[in-house]
């Protein structure tokens, strides 16, 4: 092949395609993930996309005249990382709320709350980003509702943690809930036993009777946490995401970044078209609203997709609200949470797919994961899901009989193995040792599935975004102190990239787009601070991302975002 200056690159993978690249990289050790796990050390891109891989030589005889050239100095370049499970609008909310995510203690949570609530007007909300008390605090428990009243005396509060939220009396008396307040289908008011007043602790969907008060952001509010949390993805290296649960009024906001190009990062959305996980719909409202919609999932560009219609069929681990078959060691009639009728999960999944949308379940416990694939065989008889990839969404606890039944239906697992890296304690405490064990089980998991029904995320923000923390979880098994849970189901570094890269590029059915470094895929690669190859496996957690590029163009440069 000749270049417009006529110089070869005989050597070179590179696409059918004249003129010369925007840009090229050069003198980095590029792990391309493709089939062969090759090594480039330079790359050439046009219009955000790779145009050749190779050789210095080779590729540096593709430049002409106005070509920039960007030496790496021998840095590790990854393909653009990919996080197949992050609710990824939530760290748009780091300015906008009282963030708890570091808080060791329950003096410290409430001072800090209280610190928040003092810069507030009186009667305005103070809102919180998730957290995770029962593993973070050394109480490892909730707050109460009395202690919220001495933090914020003259604000509601409202304090989302994943399936619970917390709340003070402010908050009560705005939503009217009282001690004759009865518990909504699918969630619980929790209270005190000793009065039955609420205690401030909401389940499930006694969280919306708070949550449908909270003033809603302003489309120039939204607008500006969409950009700031693409930007903060970005300096982990993140390239794309699956959102987690994307309500309308976040797609819009999507809709509206994507429309003004000031994107960074691709987003294929999991659609809550009820906002929550589980529609307030009938089923007949909820068919009808996929009769209508007019379009089906998996579409959309390559910048804003939808990847399917999220539900939820149980809790989670640290929350002791996992559907299990054997029950929980300290109870064994206690089984879990299960937070939909089957009948009517059954009847959810089975129209989404009537229409064209494939479904994600949230499922952690072996019991819901029954269920969920029971759903998906039901709807498979209906209508083929074969080929679409359903998936099951956290597959915490899953058993190798279904690892079997998901291959057999075609149906991805995406897990988020970093939950272990500072949960897996409480997990143990609340299911046992064993239990933590086989959590999120990757080797098995990959031996039975294999990596093209897989992929890994993180949850955030229930767990730490940081995809080089995840990787060497997955790797070594070992939690933030240093033990070790479940040796057995360590993976390969090649296995973790691959998970973060061209297995995860297959949620979105972008392979044949992004996850790998080829010709003719987009320009989506991240230079690392250290060779995730060789780096001693304790150093694979403080990887950082030094420079991210999305379609060519260089949306983290290593400073710090603001």
């Amino acid at each position: 092949m000749m270049d417009s200056r006529g110089h070869g690159a005989r050597g070179a993978n590179r696409s059918e395609s004249i003129g010369a690249p925007d840009t090229i990289y050069t003198n980095g050790k590029f792990l391309k993930v493709d089939p062969l796990f090759g090594v480039a050390s330079a790359v050439a891109v046009r219009d955000g996309r790779f145009v050749a891989v190779g050789k210095i030589d080779e590729i540096s005889a593709l430049a002409g005249p106005n070509t920039a050239i960007i030496d790496l100095g021998g840095r590790t370049v990854l393909p653009g990382l990919i996080d197949t499970h992050a609710h990824v609008e939530q760290a748009g909310l780091i300015k906008y709320t009282v963030q708890l995510n570091d808080v060791t203690t329950v003096e410290q949570a409430l001072a800090r709350i209280g610190e928040h609530a003092g810069r507030l007007p009186k009667g305005k909300w103070v809102r919180g980003a998730q957290w995770h008390p029962v593993s973070q605090l050394a109480e490892k428990r909730f707050l109460t509702r009395e202690e919220l009243d001495r933090a914020a005396p003259h604000n509601p509060v409202c304090l989302p943690i994943g399936h619970f939220t917390l709340v003070n009396s402010e908050a009560f008396a705005l939503a009217k809930i009282t001690k004759d307040t009865p518990d909504p289908d699918g969630g619980i008011i929790h209270r005190d036993k000793s009065t039955g007043e609420p205690n401030g602790t909401l389940e499930e969907a006694a969280e919306d009777l708070v949550h449908a008060l909270l003033p809603e952001w302003s489309d120039e509010d939204r607008d500006e946490q969409m950009k700031f949390a693409m930007r903060y993805f970005n300096q982990f290296g993140l390239t794309s995401a699956i959102s987690a649960a994307v309500d309308p009024a976040t797609f819009r906001a999507h809709q509206r970044v994507r429309q003004a190009g000031q994107a960074s990062l691709r987003i294929s959305a999991m659609y809550a078209p009820t906002g929550g996980l589980n529609p307030s719909m009938t089923i007949e409202e909820w068919e009808l609203f996929f009769s209508r919609i007019g379009a089906a999932s998996d579409f959309g560009d390559d910048w804003l997709s939808y990847s399917g219609v999220k539900l939820q069929i149980d809790g989670g681990m640290t929350l002791r609200t996992a559907a299990m078959r054997d029950g929980y060691p300290d109870d064994r009639e206690y089984k879990g949470t299960i937070v939909i009728e089957p009948s009517r999960f059954n009847a959810l999944v089975a129209a989404a797919n009537r229409y064209g949308w494939r479904v994600g379940v949230h499922a952690v416990g072996d019991a819901a994961i029954d269920r969920v694939l029971d759903a998906y065989e039901l709807a498979d008889a209906e209508r083929s899901i074969k080929g679409r990839r359903f998936i099951v969404i956290h597959g915490s606890l899953m058993r190798p009989d279904q690892m079997q039944r998901a291959k057999k239906l075609d149906v991805r697992v995406d897990a988020q193995t970093s939950f272990l890296w500072d949960k897996a304690a409480v997990v143990a405490k609340f299911l046992g040792k064993d239990t933590a064990d086989r959590a999120f089980p990757m080797r098995t998991m990959i031996d039975i599935m294999g990596l093209k029904l897989i992929g890994q995320g993180t949850d955030y923000p229930i767990n730490l975004l940081n995809p080089f923390v995840n990787m060497y979880v997955m790797v070594t098994r070992r939690d933030k102190n240093g033990d070790v849970y479940g040796e057995g189901e360590r993976i390969s570094r090649k296995e973790a990239i691959q998970l973060y890269t061209s297995a995860a590029s297959r949620y979105s059915f972008s392979e044949d787009k992004v996850g790998s470094i080829e010709p003719g895929k987009y320009a989506d690669m991240v230079v690392l601070s250290d060779d995730i190859m060789t780096i001693p496996e304790e150093g694979i957690k403080d990887i950082t991302a030094v420079r991210t590029i999305v379609g060519g163009r260089t949306v983290y440069d290593g400073e710090a975002i603001s």
